[in-house]
């Protein structure tokens, strides 16, 4: 993999990254083997209103003769047809046939697997299935940031083009400065309750991005070289 020294989302700027939902965590019991790298919730649209609209223009129309009822049966079919249309689209995070299927499956580095989901736009989700039973998601989103996840000392990175990054161990417990793979330093501070932010800094000395909690794990995809910060304050990277 590459290890550039300059992210290729940031120059000289900082990106703030998003949280990526960890579901059932307490459930998180992934056993962890041998492997190589392998590789988030919105969901579903909203029916429309127009049929409900229409047969309530349909009832008042009915008490004022036939021809105000055949026109209020005319609304009504329109209303119908348009609520079928907004159904169908459901807003820019419908759950479409795209989202419903994963477009490919991968095997991560603990015997696990990630089921991948287009969803559209750079924006992707990821589940994590061990024995069965999804045990967490991640999700990137449109505001171009990947995900991350620290599942049990496995290390997941979802990046905007969908690909999955696992690993095991290296972990760095903050606060604290840290070496990393690929060149790149990490300046760890604590800022709140389970909220911790890190600096990545390339050979040059520059803050060339940041990754922040807010009570959830952040990943990072820094050219190659793919980094996690967990809401614990422990930050990984592997490239």
């Amino acid at each position: 993999m590459s290890s550039s020294t300059t992210v290729r989302t940031a120059r000289r700027r900082t990106l703030r990254v998003a949280a990526a939902a960890l579901t059932a965590a307490a459930a998180l019991t992934l056993t962890a083997c041998s492997g190589s790298d392998a590789g988030g919730t919105k969901s579903a649209g909203h029916a429309g209103t127009g049929a409900v609209a229409a047969s309530g223009a349909g009832a008042t129309a009915g008490a004022q003769g036939s021809d105000a009822k055949a026109e209020a049966k005319s609304s009504a079919d329109a209303g119908a047809k348009a609520g079928v249309a907004v159904k169908q689209s459901g807003g820019p995070h419908a759950g479409t046939a795209k989202a419903s299927s994963p477009v490919r499956t991968e095997r991560l580095v603990d015997g696990s697997k990630a089921e991948i989901y287009d969803l559209g736009s750079q924006h992707y989700r990821a589940k994590i299935i061990s024995r069965g039973s999804v045990v967490a998601t991640l999700e990137t989103t449109d505001q171009e940031v990947d995900a991350g996840l620290d599942a049990n000392d496995m290390f997941v990175v979802l990046t905007m083009g969908g690909e999955v990054h696992s690993w095991m161990g290296g972990g760095h417990r903050g606060p604290g400065t840290f070496k990393l793979a690929g060149g790149w330093t990490a300046k760890v501070t604590k800022v709140g309750e389970l909220r911790y932010r890190a600096q990545i800094i390339g050979h040059e000395g520059s803050v060339d991005a940041t990754l922040e909690t807010k009570q959830h794990d952040v990943g990072l995809d820094a050219n190659g070289v793919y980094i996690v910060l967990s809401a614990g304050g422990v930050i990984s990277a592997h490239g």
